[in-house]
């Protein structure tokens, strides 16, 4: 590979470490097995997509000079996505629509995931039930119980300039379901 003069390898490794996290968590095969995200590829991207979200979201609350590391964070996914269209034989004139689709994607449930997180539960669960479900159910509960513990998780950290991030680990978020019949 050709090094450009003027690249930050430093910063590039810090990016793919939080990249890599987001993808990683992702991918965690609770949410597909416990949760009932659909295990699609349009499921997959509504989770990678998700995480995203919520650390672009704990990064705007950051001093200016963390957003750098929010808006390159985002360039990785494009430029992920876009590779990720070719690995899956998309072809080179098709691309363009693609990634015009996932950015509609992307914008669309941001900005709804924001506003649901600034609102209540109820609105969250929706959010989540509507975009990633097709459908209400326990599935979007959980998946809402998990999302506010990862931005409460997400607020407690402080070493994004460093390439780390955690999220809570999904098989530890009750069933919202199961909890409440557990106490009737």
């Amino acid at each position: 590979m050709i090094q450009l003069p003027f690249r930050n390898s430093g910063q590039d490794a810090i990016i793919a470490a939080l990249y890599g996290t987001i993808v990683a968590q992702a991918r965690s095969p609770s949410f597909y097995l416990g949760y009932g995200v659909p295990d699609t590829v349009s499921g997959r991207l509504d989770m990678i997509v998700l995480h995203l979200v919520l650390l672009l979201a704990r990064l705007k609350t950051e001093p200016y000079k963390l957003h750098a590391i929010g808006q390159n964070i985002f360039d990785l996914f494009c430029r992920d996505m876009d590779h990720n269209l070719r690995e899956m034989g998309v072809g080179d004139l098709a691309v363009p629509k693609q990634m015009r689709r996932v950015g509609e994607v992307f914008y669309g449930r941001g900005a709804a995931y924001e506003q649901a997180l600034a609102a209540d539960d109820a609105a969250l669960t929706s959010a989540l039930a509507r975009n990633i479900f097709d459908k209400p159910g326990k599935g979007a509960q959980r998946l809402a119980a998990y999302v506010r513990e990862a931005m409460r998780e997400l607020a407690a950290q402080d070493d994004f300039a460093r390439g780390v991030l955690k999220f809570p680990n999904p098989d530890t978020i009750a069933d919202p379901i199961f909890e409440h019949n557990e106490r009737s």
